[in-house]
């Protein structure tokens, strides 16, 4: 904005301050929402339904999709809601207190480790989005989408089928690709996508290449996510551990039993927050309580 743009702005008044008015409100009623990303519409009952086609690296990327390791658990001091430096094979503070936990010899550590502080798995895809009878108006839309082990073993299972008879899918090839149909249920409190599937191979749009290519032109930059400039240091990892676990770390000794004020958080399988890069898997949805997102992020997959 050149000088002579900032003096016709500050002649209306009311326009200038309006703007800086809402400016205040928007840091009050923050939406933690990031439009780039999509997720299936969840009823009362935990169940949501969805079709969408997973899509071929994007311009400058290399892969279809990515891998990104983060630790989401709650202690006295907190939330640790953080990515995780072995991501890109660094030391991180989280995984060698987990080392030291499950080499303890306690049963009570182990548990802390595979229930409550485990590293999870992240995986980053773009999407065009099918059919979303939840939210109709993202249909024919380019979104990324986070999943976990689960539907990432669908994808596998689809290229390297169990039988013989079973044709292999290339889950993100325009021509060689089929519509996934994501199912999800609630399962002893849990996302569940077992039933979910992919359709018979078909190629995307009929195969028209002008529409292919103005889809693969709005696709999203997979890097960011695995990019070390966006995540936090190993001491600024640490020194959050410590913070939330309120300065002193569960005993890794068989003299007395491991402690932590704190509710187990089970997890099953966004990313960091709080560090460089903040992005939608780190945020609650702007329906939904800080609290709420938290939880639901340490237990889902």
């Amino acid at each position: 904005m050149s000088f002579e743009e900032l003096k016709r702005r500050s002649q209306n008044k009311d326009a200038l301050i309006e703007k800086l008015t809402s400016m205040d409100d928007g840091d009050k009623k923050k939406s933690y929402k990031d439009d780039r990303f999509w997720r299936p519409t969840v009823d009362d009952a935990g169940t949501a339904s969805a079709v969408i086609r997973f899509l071929p690296e994007a311009q400058g990327d290399e892969d279809s999709w990515v891998l990104y390791y983060n630790h989401a658990f709650q202690g006295p001091g907190g939330w640790f809601i953080e990515n995780s430096r072995t991501t890109f094979g660094e030391k991180d503070p989280v995984s060698e207190m987990n080392s030291k936990l499950w080499n303890s010899g306690l049963q009570s550590n182990k548990d802390l480790v595979s229930q409550k502080y485990k590293r999870k798995k992240n995986f980053v895809s773009n999407i065009l989005v099918i059919n979303d009878s939840g939210n109709p108006e993202n249909n024919g839309k380019v979104f990324l989408y986070r999943y976990g082990v689960k539907i990432h073993q669908k994808i596998m299972d689809a290229m390297k089928p169990e039988f013989a008879d079973e044709e292999p899918i290339i889950p993100f090839d325009f021509w060689q690709g089929a519509n996934f149909r994501l199912r999800q249920r609630k399962v002893a409190g849990y996302p569940n996508y077992d039933k979910s599937e992919f359709d018979s191979p078909s190629a995307l749009l009929d195969g028209d290449e002008e529409k292919l290519k103005a889809i693969w032109e709005q696709e999203y930059a997979l890097s960011e996510f695995v990019d070390p400039t966006n995540y936090k240091s190993y001491d600024e990892l640490k020194t959050r551990l410590e913070s939330v676990l309120g300065g002193s770390q569960p005993t890794t000794t068989a003299e007395t039993v491991a402690v932590n004020d704190a509710p187990v958080i089970q997890t099953e399988d966004k990313i960091s927050g709080g560090g460089q890069g903040d992005r939608e898997e780190v945020q609650p949805d702007s329906e939904e309580s800080a609290l709420d997102y938290f939880q639901r992020l340490a237990a889902e997959d």
